[in-house]
């Protein structure tokens, strides 16, 4: 199991929020390509990279950090956070990007998320976020009635890469994941998922990798910047 170690940005700073307020961002650093290359040197295979901002305005915001980003590591990076048309997709591919996350545009605009996975295979994610089951967009600000195993099952023959999924009420808070929520999940689709939301532990991430479950990774955050995971001891651990 893959262990994404998360740099969430806001307004150029590596930021972690709770439970998706922005207005609860706790700021961890101001150079964003220093905690990735940190992350890199601790040995991190992938890094996962948001651009909080741009979920909300519903275009990328954050690009001069994400591209700093990009011009400092060499391990892959996948982005999410208004990513929402093929021009955008096709751009950040091109400046080095390996996965584009699709997560408001899959909702609203599912034939985007089909026409580029077709378009560039093996580099498109649907992130799915959701609340008590249901699935949320635009930065986590509104609400939908669909189920997120509805939502991911739509996307079982468009060729995406993985799917993101992250409980909203677990992001940040430091409780643990929805290890029941993501394995279930996990089961229904063939689609390689991955967790997201909660991991505060090393406990966390064995349960995770223990779910019995065919899960391709788990998101971490706060705890890698509160010092709650040591990541070069938990990227042992997952690789043992």
């Amino acid at each position: 199991m893959i262990l994404y170690p998360a740099i969430d940005l806001k307004d150029g700073q590596c930021v972690r929020l709770l439970k998706g307020e922005m207005d609860k961002a706790t700021v961890f650093s101001d150079d964003p390509a220093a905690q990735a290359a940190a992350f890199e040197a601790a040995g991190c295979e992938w890094i996962h990279l948001v651009d909080l901002n741009g979920a909300f305005a519903g275009r990328p915001v954050n690009a001069e950090a994400v591209e700093a980003i990009l011009g400092r590591v060499a391990v892959p990076c996948q982005l999410g956070g208004g990513i929402r048309d093929m021009a955008t997709i096709e751009a950040w591919l091109t400046k080095g990007l390996s996965r584009v996350i699709l997560g408001t545009a899959a909702v609203e605009n599912p034939g985007l998320v089909r026409e580029a996975a077709t378009a560039f295979p093996g580099k498109i994610a649907v992130g799915i976020d959701a609340r008590g089951g249901r699935v949320a967009t635009r930065g986590w600000a509104e609400e939908t009635e669909m189920s997120v195993t509805d939502l991911a099952l739509g996307f079982e023959d468009a060729g995406v890469a993985a799917i993101i999924y992250t409980d909203i009420d677990r992001d940040g808070a430091m409780g643990g994941p929805n290890v029941e929520a993501t394995a279930a999940l996990a089961r229904a689709v063939h689609v390689p998922v991955i967790a997201s939301g909660g991991v505060s532990s090393l406990a966390d991430l064995i349960a995770l990798r223990d779910c019995g479950a065919p899960l391709n990774g788990a998101i971490s955050g706060r705890a890698l910047y509160d010092g709650a995971i040591d990541l070069a001891a938990a990227l042992a651990e997952l690789r043992a």
